[in-house]
Order: structure tokens, then C-alpha cells, then sequence
């Protein structure tokens, strides 16, 4: 018996592709029929959107194997709206750190969407690269995102390596894939992490429950392998400002780790870090901590410094950038409120 997939609710769903096979086609396998047919997709995508049950034949889920046959009806439908796949130039200013022929670095501030997506279709940091510049490569199976090798959450601040060439996209996605790239990270974390350095090798993986969320899987029988480093910098009472560098680079892996360990980031509604989780019920330590919520109101988290070998020279790049204002106002009232209460 075949085990077909956990089909989504329709009602959940977008039409994006109607397609009736013509009378005279040919048996053929129908992922190898879809590249044919859908422009810029790749095979994995498309076996991908089989087996998550959002390609069907006849209203029917199939397996990859399926052979088309003269008269199916094909219906692709996804969970967000269709729309036209053109990024839209935005002059939008860039912070470039570094640049060269190959590539630049740029510091993205917070509340900037790296990629264009369902709801975030403007405004983008790749909006602004296509306006800034033309021809930029894009990764295999990375359509729609030109220039873009690793990327950083719409409310995390801090630095990004862009490829601004073929060989310089091969090379820094070969480093990332290596795990050889140098990625630093501040966090403002709630609590005093015991040990103060460590590492976390738990694996990481979408939440059953809500996908939104990335969870921890201790027993490592689902998600997928990630590793952080942790040390204190600075320690608060109520909150620590901690140094992490990724040895692997998961969806909300530093997030999801530290919560994970008990310690979510200062402000991080996503985890649970929106709320009073440490010190006393005072109001005017409330008052306090809502204060700082209102002043930094994203996830306390920067991508502090970033480290490579260029793609071309082989020369050790290395780059380094400061704390953004409200971080660093966030950093200093902590200060003053364990220095004087």
C-alpha cells in the first residue's frame, strides 16, 4: 500500500497553475513533466510540492513516480497568493561596509525583511540590491533572492556578505556549507546562563505546533544538526549580554537554542521574551522593563561581525561593525538600574 501525503486543508490553499495534459502526451514522469512546463523551478521544488500534497492530478495527491497521462488535470496551489515573480526595483539606501568587484557587506537594520515573501513582497534589502545593481547571480534552488548567500531575521540588525558574481557566490556558499565562515552575534538574553560559556548541539526543526516557530529536538530523532557557542560578556542580574557564534546556520537557531537553554533573547515576542521572566513584581521594575521593550522593540540580537576568506584572493576578510543606538540605550539603562537598585 502507498503512503500518499498528509494532504493541507484546501480552503487553505491558492490556485498559482492549472494545467490539462494534452491528448497526445506521452507517459512521462510528472516532476520531469512539470520542469518542462513551469518556468525557472527546479526538480527538487517540484518534488518538494509533492510531496507536501500541493501538486495534484485530478484532485488526487501522487507520488513524484506518477506517470502523466493524456487528460490529467495538474493543479498546483499554495499556501500563499499568486503573484507576479518580478522583484521590484526600490531605491532603498544600503549601509555598504565593504565592497569590491566580487562582493560587499552591508549592515541591514532592523525591521528590514531580507527577501522578498508572502506579505513582505516591498521594502526588502533585495529590493534595494536589484535597484543598486544588475545581473546579480542567484544560488541553485534560491530563485527570486539575486545576490543573497545567507540571510539574517527582519528584526535582527547586522552584517550580510552579498555576491555580487558567479564566483563569488559558488565560494562563499562552498564557506558557508563548510561552516568555515566567522559569524558573531550579541545577544541580550533574559537570566544568568550556568555556565556562563558553553556550547549547544541540539537539533533544531519547526515547531509541530506552529510553524512559525523553530523548536529543539534533545533526543535528535527529528530537526536538523545545529551547533551554537555561547560566552558572557556582561552580566545584569536580570539579563546578560552573552557573545554566540554559529557553527551551523538554522532558521532562528540562535533564538531557538536559547530558549531552549532558559534563556530567551530580551524582547523576542517569537520566544517568549516579551514578558518580565526574571526579577522582582515591583511596578517600577515593570515600568523599567516596558520602558526597554519600548526603546528596542525587536529581538535584542545583532550580527556583530562576520569573517571569510575571499572567494578570488583567498585573502582573510574579516569585518566588524558597532551596536545599533536603541541596543546600545537598552545596554545602558540595564546599567544604570542594577548600579542603582
Amino acid at each position: 500500500m502507498q503512503n500518499y501525503p498528509q494532504e493541507p486543508e484546501d480552503d487553505e490553499l491558492f490556485e498559482h497553475h492549472r494545467i490539462e495534459v494534452d491528448k497526445k502526451q506521452q507517459l512521462l514522469r510528472i516532476d520531469k513533466f512539470l520542469m518542462d512546463r513551469l518556468p525557472n523551478v527546479t526538480r527538487n521544488r517540484v518534488q518538494k510540492g509533492i510531496d507536501d500534497a500541493f501538486i495534484k492530478v485530478n484532485e488526487q495527491a501522487v507520488k513524484s513516480n506518477y506517470k502523466v497521462r493524456p487528460g490529467d488535470i495538474i493543479t498546483i496551489a499554495l499556501p500563499e497568493p499568486p503573484r507576479d515573480t518580478d522583484i521590484k526595483p526600490e531605491n532603498i539606501p544600503l549601509d555598504i561596509v565593504y565592497e569590491d568587484d566580487d562582493l560587499m557587506v552591508v549592515n541591514k537594520p532592523a525591521g528590514m525583511v531580507v527577501h522578498p515573501a508572502y506579505n513582505n513582497w516591498e521594502g526588502t534589502l533585495v529590493n534595494a540590491l536589484v535597484y543598486h545593481f544588475r545581473n546579480l547571480p542567484t544560488m541553485q534552488d534560491n530563485e527570486g533572492r539575486p545576490g543573497l548567500v545567507h540571510r539574517i531575521d527582519k528584526d535582527t540588525s547586522g552584517l550580510l556578505v552579498i555576491a555580487k558574481t558567479e564566483l563569488a557566490m559558488q565560494g562563499l556558499a562552498r564557506q558557508f556549507f563548510d561552516h568555515s565562515i566567522e559569524r558573531t552575534y550579541y545577544a541580550l538574553v533574559w537570566g544568568e546562563p550556568d555556565p556562563e560559556e558553553g556550547t549547544i548541539d541540539v537539533n533544531l526543526g519547526r515547531s509541530l505546533k506552529d510553524r512559525r516557530v523553530t523548536t529543539a529536538f534533545p533526543e535528535g530523532d527529528m530537526g536538523r544538526h545545529a551547533v551554537t557557542h555561547y560566552k558572557t560578556l556582561q552580566r545584569l542580574r536580570y539579563v546578560t549580554l552573552l557573545q554566540c557564534n554559529l557553527e551551523t546556520g538554522r532558521t532562528h537557531q540562535i533564538r531557538a537554542h536559547l530558549t531552549y537553554l532558559g534563556h530567551p533573547l530580551f524582547n523576542d515576542a517569537t520566544y517568549g521574551g516579551d514578558k518580565v521572566l526574571k526579577g522582582t513584581q515591583f511596578s517600577k521594575y515593570k515600568s523599567f522593563v516596558d520602558n526597554c521593550f519600548k526603546l528596542m522593540p525587536r529581538q535584542a540580537l545583532h550580527a556583530k561581525s562576520l569573517g571569510f576568506k575571499h572567494p578570488r584572493t583567498g585573502e582573510w576578510k574579516q569585518f566588524d561593525t558597532e551596536l545599533p543606538r536603541d541596543f546600545i540605550e537598552v545596554l545602558e539603562k540595564w546599567e544604570h538600574y542594577v548600579q542603582y537598585n
